[in-house]
């Protein structure tokens, strides 16, 4: 076989296998798509099975983080963390009675 003469050029079987090439990679560039707006929407979706109180907050960080990815970031820290008991937390940590033993080393 040579360089110049090329087997399957301008037949049937040549736009044939031009056709499915282009239809996996329309297919996978969707897929592509998809997946990465499924794992965008994760944090939505968490936030509205846990029936969270910032629900437009974190919808709105989602959004905003298809642009600026930083944000989507926020969205999840503020999705997945349950921030009543983490006040709760920080409150009885800061209101706690008990005063802290220090020991004096070297007297």
């Amino acid at each position: 076989m040579s360089l110049i003469s090329m087997p399957f050029v301008d037949t049937a079987f040549d736009t044939g296998l031009h056709v499915v090439a282009g239809l996996v990679l329309v297919g996978t560039i969707f897929g592509a798509l998809y997946a990465f707006w499924k794992f965008h929407e994760l944090p939505i979706h968490h936030a509205d099975k846990k029936k969270h109180g910032q629900m437009g907050l974190v919808t709105i960080l989602t959004w905003i983080g298809f642009v600026w990815h930083w944000v989507w970031v926020l969205a999840v820290i503020i999705a997945f963390i349950d921030t009543e008991q983490s006040i709760r937390r920080i409150r009885h940590i800061w209101h706690d009675s008990t005063p802290t033993q220090t020991t004096e080393a070297g007297e």
